[in-house]
């Protein structure tokens, strides 16, 4: 009966830490994207983390990549840069692996 709680246990713990992970990757990623829309909007150099961390706030709101989408779209609307909602998707995808990859060298 030990073994099986202990497998439970186990299980248990790697799932918290594969949750924890992926909240680290998705707020990596989040940051990685609004440093790359920083840019694109031309916002002075001294505002670009402070930018990202608002898409990293952003993502807070409701679950799923909308929240973040919704807010790049209405940033760029409001600059008057024209980047599609499809770009968007785009380096969020790409930028997930970097950010995946920052986030387990640093967890080693």
């Amino acid at each position: 009966m030990a073994s099986f709680e202990d497998r439970e246990r186990g299980f248990e713990n790697k799932f918290k830490h594969d949750q924890e992970l992926g909240f680290k990757v998705a707020a990596r990623r989040n940051k990685l994207v609004g440093l790359w829309a920083a840019q694109e909007l031309k916002l002075p150099a001294a505002e670009h983390e402070a930018y990202a961390k608002s898409v990293v706030m952003a993502d807070l709101e409701k679950p799923g990549d909308d929240d973040v989408v919704e807010k790049l779209l209405a940033d760029f609307k409001a600059k008057g840069v024209s980047i599609s909602e499809h770009r968007i998707r785009q380096q969020l995808s790409d930028l997930r692996e970097v950010a995946r990859k920052q986030v387990m060298s640093e967890s080693k």
